[in-house]
């Protein structure tokens, strides 16, 4: 149970180190790839799939996933990236994903946070309500 908790508090010692300006260095990752090769720490798969978690929910938080059921133009994507990175006070890049299932209007993701506006989410709450 101890070495979990090692393991554990190590993954978020590298992750630390890996982040620079609030965002993931690739070269720090790299440079943290190599130090977990170089030295193989206790529990070397638990503690790079909780490294990788660290890094994925990180990465994740600078993306805005705009899913779309229309089309989606360069300036409205635009715009939201800049509606994201004021409310996050970091840089969040906008991704357009086409969804069908939306029926109409938007679905932006960013980290665990979802903001949507589209026909299948209202109607998906009416049909809760009734």
């Amino acid at each position: 149970m101890a070495a979990a908790k090692q393991t554990k508090l190590l993954a978020k010692q590298l992750f630390k180190l890996s982040v620079v300006d609030g965002e993931v260095s690739a070269d720090r990752v790299a440079g943290v790839l190599g130090w977990i090769e170089k030295h193989q720490p206790r529990h070397p798969l638990a503690l790079l799939q909780l490294y990788h978690r660290h890094i994925a929910n990180e990465v994740a938080k600078s993306r805005a996933v705009v899913e779309h059921a229309g089309s989606v133009n360069a300036a409205t994507l635009a715009s939201i990236e800049a509606a994201m990175t004021k409310k996050y006070s970091r840089k969040v890049t906008a991704v357009a994903k086409p969804s069908p299932a939306l029926l109409a209007g938007l679905r932006v993701r960013v980290g665990s946070d979802i903001y949507e506006s589209s026909v299948a989410g209202q109607l998906a709450a009416l049909s809760a309500s009734v």
